[in-house]
């Protein structure tokens, strides 16, 4: 019988096995909101009530998906998460907090939300309540939107360290955290371990504004960096071409404490789409990220046995083969809801040359809005066309929200056991 690792490993090579594996939560972009654990978890009699779940991503509101849930729903992916967080604090001195959603967590020690008069709630950088916030959460709300904090820019020279505050080495202690973690979990599971490397995403939003910097420099307005693509490419070129210096440095000293042992290592979560089409030009794509997203696949495929993931959401038909010729061997979190996104069509222009991951069911309205048997019907679908030759792992488009009915999350997983054998 085949191991969930073996499982994984063979999906990833285009071979049939037993059945399609199936993620959720290995990935910060293939997890569930934390209300929505919290539900499934109480659905399946896995804890008595009021039993608080961790919060492990407070952008994206992420729940840990701990081993018991990952046994009920018949997961075969496991997380290798670093310590730290988007907003700059670290994931250690756990305290009781309780979402808009009434959901009893465990947030970090440096979740110091505050709450505005009209009840919106401020997150701060490195949890230091002196310096400006830099998330809000809107009262009743279910995420932290990031606050711009651009410092007026004029047309003189602009200072590249300044956009690369937040990269640096990676620290010993860091280090020691991805060995045990890597040895514990390779050791006591026999899943797929994927190693999230969230901070070698090259131009991500979702950092650009400095979100764990007291003071960000440079370019951090959204609008301003996406039009820098263009007016200021030499900046932005040297930008990625010094983060790709510590990127490959610090690959190498990871690669040093956890060896082999991850099947899948989680590379770039930027966005290059958009609901009906790509917003980043193919020719943009070729001239600024795919050299260098080229030269940290090389390093990973000559020095480890590593697969390579990336993450864009939207319309991104136009830029596959680009994604391919940059060496990525994983596309995540194939939104199909897009514009040109077709699974048929994908699977047959790209099926034999990338992992799929995700595109198990549409996030924005089956899953959230259909019917349980409409979620099935789905769900069947997904699996006969991403899963035949292999080259696919189940998860649905992107993470679980927050108020998807608790019975579709359950269909889901149940129909991709219950489908997902080979033959399909």
């Amino acid at each position: 019988m085949l191991t969930s690792r073996q499982r994984v490993q063979a999906a990833i090579e285009h071979r049939e096995t037993d059945r399609v594996p199936c993620d959720l939560g290995a990935t910060t972009v293939s997890g569930m909101h934390v209300d929505m654990v919290y539900k499934l978890r109480q659905a399946l009699g896995l804890d008595p009530p009021g039993t608080p779940v961790k919060l492990i991503e407070p952008f994206q509101m992420l729940g840990e998906i701990e081993p018991d849930l990952q046994e009920a729903l018949g997961i075969d992916t496991v997380t290798l998460l670093g310590t730290g967080t988007a907003f700059g604090f670290k994931l250690e001195g756990w305290k009781e907090w309780t979402s808009f959603g009434g959901t009893p967590a465990l947030v970090p020690g440096g979740f110091n939300t505050v709450p505005e008069p009209n009840g919106d709630l401020l997150l701060y950088p490195q949890g230091d309540r002196s310096a400006l916030p830099s998330g809000r959460m809107p009262k009743g709300g279910f995420y932290f939107d990031l606050i711009i904090r651009q410092t007026p820019l004029d047309d003189g020279p602009l200072h590249v360290e300044d956009n690369l505050e937040e990269f640096a080495p990676i620290s010993a202690e860091e280090l020691d955290h991805y060995r045990r973690q890597a040895e514990k979990v390779y050791s006591e599971t026999d899943k797929a371990i994927v190693l999230n490397l969230g901070g070698l995403s090259l131009g991500n939003i979702a950092r650009v504004p400095g979100p764990a910097l007291r003071q960000p420099k440079g370019i951090r307005d959204v609008e301003e960096w996406y039009i820098s693509l263009k007016t200021r490419r030499d900046y932005i070129y040297k930008v990625f071409e010094r983060q790709t210096e510590i990127n490959l440095a610090n690959l190498q000293k990871i690669h040093q404490v956890v060896g082999d042992r991850p099947t899948v290592a989680y590379l770039s979560g930027t966005d290059f789409g958009a609901q009906n089409g790509p917003f980043v030009s193919p020719r943009i794509y070729r001239d600024l990220f795919l050299p260098f997203h080229r030269l940290v696949n090389d390093w990973v495929h000559q020095h480890t046995s590593w697969k390579t993931f990336i993450h864009s959401c939207g319309s991104v038909w136009a830029l596959v083969e680009d994604f391919i010729a940059a060496g990525f061997d994983i596309l995540n979190p194939v939104q199909t809801s897009a514009a040109d996104m077709d699974p048929v069509e994908l699977k047959k222009r790209f099926g034999d040359r990338i992992t799929f991951w995700g595109g198990g069911v549409d996030t924005q309205r089956t899953l959230p809005f259909g019917t349980v048997e409409d979620v099935r019907r789905e769900v069947r679908e997904r699996l006969r066309t991403f899963g035949a030759g292999g080259g696919f792992v189940f998860n649905a488009v992107h993470n679980v929200q927050a108020l998807v009915p608790v019975e579709n999350v359950l269909a889901m997983y149940e129909t991709a056991r219950e489908y997902g054998r080979y033959p399909l």
